[in-house]
């Protein structure tokens, strides 16, 4: 089938360009000792997941417990759950994966840290632990290195855990200094930072600059978007998904509705105007979006679609845009090869 055959709107993913993505990110980090752990919540997806891994990532990374259950049962190891896990039902359910998988989790306060020795006490395991310190993004995080190295010896002297190193999200030119900071602070306790764990897609290929980073983690790379086409991370031409959607109706000259709204496009702006970029009317300015319509203003555009007419979108921000759809379609050369279910979707707890 060809993808002009698919119902819309339908999410496709261009294999050549999704793998092309992949493997670049792969060697780049490779070439600079760096290991890859993948963020899959930008997919869902379990067999893109083993495309990862299978190219050299040392394992992934997933926001929440739920959505690591289903990438270890899809045969999954080494997980990273960069997020604090509170409340008895959600540390049984950690312990439970630990002891399938190895798993690690990050924490940025004593509560976070208890509740875990707790549980891992009681599992009878030893569960890996990163401080969570923040350098900027001012959402989780630990803002102090004085914060950061307190944890990190509440970590190492507490029971069933073992201290891990520091994450961040993303990083910068302060990231370093914070790390260093830290493990002068840690060093007269002879505890070591065994991992530095820096994230983020804009600023993936700034990686190699950043002296302390031991792991990085990209998760929108493997797709892109519009944010990332304007943070110059990736190429218009390197994107791999779009939304193919259909113009069901024109109700005037200046006015085109396409069949997806609010519950296909995220609406994330993330700075730019609009919800979205029309491929093949890139004058166009998609303005406003209810449930199930996406309201576009065609007015700047020398030719206008027709009802009827297929339009190609790529989206502000793809990570949400995987979770509105149950599969994605796969595509060389405009082909169907596959439709993979979204297997993580919804995963939220």
């Amino acid at each position: 089938m060809h993808v002009n055959a698919l119902e819309t709107p339908v999410v496709v993913v261009d294999l050549d360009r999704m793998e092309a993505n992949i493997e670049r990110l792969q060697r780049y980090l490779d070439a600079h000792h760096i290991a890859n752990r993948p963020h899959i919540k930008t997919h869902k997806v379990s067999e893109i997941a083993r495309k990862q891994v299978a190219a050299g990532a040392v394992g992934i990374t997933c926001q929440k417990v739920s959505e690591a259950e289903v990438m270890a049962d899809a045969g999954i190891e080494d997980l990273f759950i960069p997020y604090n896990i509170l409340g008895e039902a959600k540390l049984r359910r950690l312990m439970q994966l630990a002891a399938r998988v190895p798993v690690q989790v990050t924490a940025d306060s004593a509560y976070a840290i208890k509740g875990y020795a707790g549980a891992a006490q009681q599992a009878e395991l030893t569960l890996p632990v990163l401080v969570e310190f923040d350098t900027g993004m001012h959402r989780c995080g630990v803002p102090s290195p004085a914060e950061a190295a307190a944890l990190a010896r509440l970590i190492a002297r507490s029971a069933g855990l073992a201290f891990n190193g520091l994450m961040t999200f993303p990083h910068n030119a302060a990231s370093d200094a914070f790390v260093r900071e830290v493990r002068g602070l840690l060093a007269a306790e002879d505890i070591s930072i065994p991992h530095v764990s820096y994230g983020g897609t804009p600023g993936m290929w700034k990686a190699h600059t950043r002296t302390e980073v031991t792991e990085y983690r990209a998760g929108t790379y493997v797709y892109g978007d519009r944010s990332i086409l304007k943070s110059g991370a990736l190429k218009l031409e390197q994107i791999a998904l779009h939304v193919i959607t259909t113009v069901v109706s024109r109700p005037t000259v200046e006015r085109a509705i396409l069949d997806g709204g609010s519950k296909t496009f995220s609406s994330d702006l993330g700075g730019l105007e609009g919800h979205g970029m029309i491929l093949e009317y890139p004058e166009a300015r998609f303005y406003g979006m209810s449930e199930e319509h996406g309201h576009v203003d065609v007015g700047a555009c020398p030719r206008r679609p027709e009802i009827g007419e297929r339009v190609t979108v790529i989206p502000n921000h793809v990570c949400p845009v995987s979770n509105l759809f149950d599969q994605v379609v796969g595509a060389r050369n405009g082909k169907v090869e596959v439709v993979w279910p979204v297997a993580a979707r919804g995963t939220v707890q």
